[in-house]
């Protein structure tokens, strides 16, 4: 397969004017990396989610940054010619600068990543600000915050309520002049992320925030259905179903080996006769027979 050109930030925001939407999806491993590299993704988000949909939490408040960094890394292995994008996870940005920018250097020199996503508005401008001056981009996320998901009291839609929708775009605001090149929209009406969309100069990139921003991400898992037991979301299409064929097929293998059918002959490697002989001498003819059975 011909190697693609990894794109750039220049070229996200061309692709932004030249009304091209941006793709993303989310990985969290090697084999999920290659297989998005190979399906011709434009941009990878290592998100904490991988929290709920890898390590099994119930949240993404327990990842921490050493998860972030080996799974970066194992995804950058994957994924050499794609822009892979790192969450900064719980407060990991909301201390010092100096802490700040050390844990974003573990993720840029030890996770390998191209650039790091904050969750947050204009009360993370600064952070956002000293890590750009710092060299390194960054890709912003307001609306549904996963990280202060108890503090908004849930998995709730934003920008229902103009008091909403006006934070939202004064949060996008803020963030594109403290340097995001990007800003993810999670869980935000259509209408008011359009219009975020519309009133900024860098591409936005929604999931479950509607048909007018720049590009659209989903989480690798929900667009094969790579879970048991699924839950359905309504802002998600799932495009085939993963999950269903590994059960079948492990299924199958356990049904296989207990009924005696797997290994086939065809699965097995031979001895010459001269080491069947060293094995079981006298006995050579009459094992060979039992393994035939």
């Amino acid at each position: 397969m011909k190697r693609k050109q990894r794109l750039t930030i220049p070229k996200f925001k061309q692709m932004k004017v030249d009304k091209n939407p941006i793709t993303m999806i989310t990985a969290y491993d090697y084999p999920s990396a290659i297989l998005a590299e190979e399906a011709g993704v434009d941009m990878i988000l290592v998100g904490d989610s991988l929290g709920n949909v890898v390590l099994g939490y119930d949240s993404t408040l327990p990842v921490t940054i050493d998860d972030m960094v080996y799974h970066t890394r194992s995804v950058v292995r994957g994924a050499q010619d794609t822009f892979v994008v790192a969450d900064m996870p719980f407060m990991t940005y909301h201390g010092s600068v100096d802490q700040t920018l050390r844990n974003v250097a573990r993720l840029m020199q030890e996770g390998r990543a191209h650039a790091v996503k904050m969750e947050g508005g204009a009360e993370i401008a600064l952070a956002v600000d000293a890590v750009v001056k710092a060299g390194v981009p960054v890709v912003g996320h307001i609306g549904l915050t996963p990280q202060s998901v108890h503090q908004i009291g849930g998995f709730r839609v934003q920008g229902k309520i103009p008091e909403d929708a006006k934070r939202l775009l004064e949060d996008a605001k803020a963030l594109e002049r403290a340097g995001a090149f990007a800003i993810v929209l999670e869980l935000v009406t259509e209408e008011v992320a359009t219009y975020i969309s519309e009133q900024l100069n860098i591409p936005t990139i929604g999931i479950g925030a509607g048909r007018g921003c720049d590009g659209q991400v989903l989480v690798f898992h929900d667009v094969v259905t790579y879970a048991s037991p699924y839950r359905n979301k309504k802002f998600v299409k799932t495009y085939v179903d993963v999950g269903s064929l590994i059960r079948q097929g492990i299924s199958q293998y356990v049904q296989e080996v207990k009924e005696g059918s797997f290994p086939a002959p065809e699965h097995v490697f031979t001895a010459e006769d001269t080491v069947v002989e060293s094995l079981y001498g006298a006995r050579k003819q009459e094992r060979k027979a039992e393994t035939v059975q």
